[in-house]
């Protein structure tokens, strides 16, 4: 997309700037997702940032119906089930999921923190293109 004459980009400290909803996930405490979409502006794409405490399991597994994201592992390590394949994540992996496949991810002993980005932007009512299921990677 052609600049539009607004400012040509905006600047925001994802941990000191974005509220922490990790709460909203009913998990362990240390739970940390912080949404930056709306924070930088982001036009095409989407963009988020979580940390899951060692050895603990996001709570939710989830699918987009349009949204592909990439998951760009930035500290730690960890697994990521992704339909019925389970692979080993490790600092700087990046991992692209196709909208369709379930995902969900857990932290290594180390713990594990990502940057997730998906695109294209969902708009005003993100919810729409996503289902989402608690315990949905049960061993």
């Amino acid at each position: 997309m052609p600049y539009d004459g607004d400012v040509p980009f905006t600047l925001t400290n994802i941990r000191e700037d974005l509220e922490d909803l990790g709460s909203n996930f009913d998990g362990a405490p240390e739970l940390e997702f912080r949404a930056a979409t709306k924070g930088l502006e982001l036009k095409e794409s989407a963009l988020s940032y979580q940390r899951i405490p060692p050895g603990y399991r996001f709570p939710y597994g989830h699918t987009h119906k349009i949204q592909e994201e990439v998951y760009v592992v930035v500290r730690g390590s960890g697994r990521m089930k992704v339909d019925e394949e389970i692979v080993e994540l490790k600092e700087w992996d990046a991992v692209r999921v196709a909208p369709g496949a379930w995902r969900g991810y857990e932290a290594g002993q180390e713990g594990l923190e990502m940057l997730v980005i998906g695109a294209p932007n969902l708009g005003q009512n993100p919810r729409e293109d996503v289902e989402g299921r608690r315990d949905w990677w049960a061993d």
